[in-house]
């Protein structure tokens, strides 16, 4: 999931374990602990970017590094708080101006290593949101005198194992997959049923987060507040896995009805909603590819589209360390084709397509360039995705809603 999401998950966690015992001290820990698994991405600086994109959820995701980051955490804040460090002027003034420039560098760092140009806007609205904490942390931290913190090592490592070990499984949910058993195998686990960005599930946890700022760690309501947060996500969060199974249903009866046949397939919602879902099968020398909104008037999915694999484009290459990676990445849902140059591209086909078809390089969300000249053939990724404007989002929304039928444009 998102970073936003996965910060206020883990403050969510932070609260629940500690919130009574050390206030917002739980939430900022937590929110630390919920971040934690993501900085991986900051590989993509050391690295070349193919070795960064299989690092990326793998051993900082794992079950593996949950139960054993925490011990390491829990020790070091319990050490940091019973020294009294942490009633001195300098030492409040010092670590949020840190955390300050963490948050500022991670909104921005983290599109940056996934290989995105510098935003200005982006940059202005986290710079914005970073003068707001300041102003708190001036208002309510750095002014204040600082409570006494009476959490027992015990505590900090359980506020720690829960604020981490539910990023990986929240990323288990969605179509990228999560290599949860690192280092003992690198499988990915994706259960396809939520988007990677879908502000229905993260809504109730932020509005709780910025309630909780301002309530006494000894008010009965923030307990109410924080468990109301978890309540509402998890429910919605069981609602799509029952989308899931729904939609699967769907598109199985959609492929016998045309007398299709397929060795594989799966299902996985469109970005930002669980009502617009992508489906697509794996037949011998084809994929077959549809959308299907819960709002279309037939529960089919219909004008399913034949996309050849021309797996065969690598022959001879499968081998080649690139391709490796990336034909794994892909658990083999891919397709090739040549771009207007000439040039061989590879698809990711997980993620569907925002215009509902597959003809051209623009209508793929994961594409990579291939360097073909040398004997070992190189991958690169192509940050030319699908246009993003109001026309494009008006397309999509219109879709989602069934405003339009399958690859109509809106009138």
């Amino acid at each position: 999931m998102d970073s936003l999401t996965q910060l206020v998950l883990g403050a969510a966690c932070g609260e629940a374990v500690l919130g009574k015992k050390v206030g917002n001290r739980a939430l900022l820990w937590g929110a630390i602990g919920g971040t934690i698994p993501d900085l991986d991405v900051f590989a993509n600086f050391v690295t070349d970017e193919i070795t960064a994109l299989a690092f990326h959820r793998s051993i900082t995701h794992s079950l593996f590094f949950a139960f054993l980051a925490p011990l390491l955490l829990g020790w070091g804040v319990q050490r940091l708080y019973s020294s009294g460090l942490y009633r001195k002027q300098s030492y409040k003034i010092g670590m949020s101006v840190f955390w300050l420039l963490f948050l500022i560098a991670l909104i921005n760092g983290v599109p940056a290593a996934m290989g995105n140009p510098f935003n200005l806007k982006l940059f202005g609205w986290s710079f914005g949101i970073v003068l707001f904490l300041g102003v708190l942390f001036w208002r309510f931290y750095w002014r204040g005198t600082s409570s006494e913190v009476n959490a027992s090592t015990k505590g900090w490592v359980l506020l720690f194992f829960f604020s981490i070990v539910t990023h990986p499984l929240l990323d288990c949910c969605t179509a990228y997959g999560t290599q949860l058993f690192r280092p003992f195998l690198d499988y990915r686990v994706a259960w396809n049923n939520i988007s990677v960005v879908d502000p229905i599930y993260t809504t109730p946890f932020l509005i709780s987060l910025l309630v909780l700022l301002f309530l006494r760690r000894t008010s009965n309501l923030r307990q109410v507040f924080n468990w109301a947060a978890i309540g509402l996500s998890s429910a919605y969060m069981m609602l799509t896995f029952y989308n899931k199974v729904r939609v699967n249903n769907i598109f199985k009866e959609s492929l016998a009805a045309k007398g299709i046949q397929y060795e594989r397939y799966m299902t996985s919602p469109t970005i930002l909603n669980n009502i617009l879902w992508n489906g697509l099968a794996e037949g011998d020398s084809s994929y077959f590819y549809a959308m299907y909104s819960f709002y279309d008037p037939q529960k089919e999915f219909l004008d399913i589209q034949e996309v050849p694999k021309e797996h065969d484009k690598l022959a001879g290459h499968f081998e080649d360390r690139d391709i490796a990676i990336l034909t794994w990445f892909t658990n083999d849902y891919y397709t090739l084709m040549e771009d207007s140059s000439g040039k061989l591209m590879l698809f990711d086909l997980r993620y569907g397509s925002m215009s509902g078809h597959m003809d051209s390089p623009s209508d793929f969300v994961f594409r990579f360039d291939l360097e073909t000249d040398a004997p070992e053939w190189k991958a690169a990724q192509n940050s030319d995705g699908p246009p993003i404007d109001n026309v494009a989002f008006r397309k999509f929304w219109d879709r989602v809603f069934a405003r339009t039928g399958p690859w109509e444009a809106p009138n």
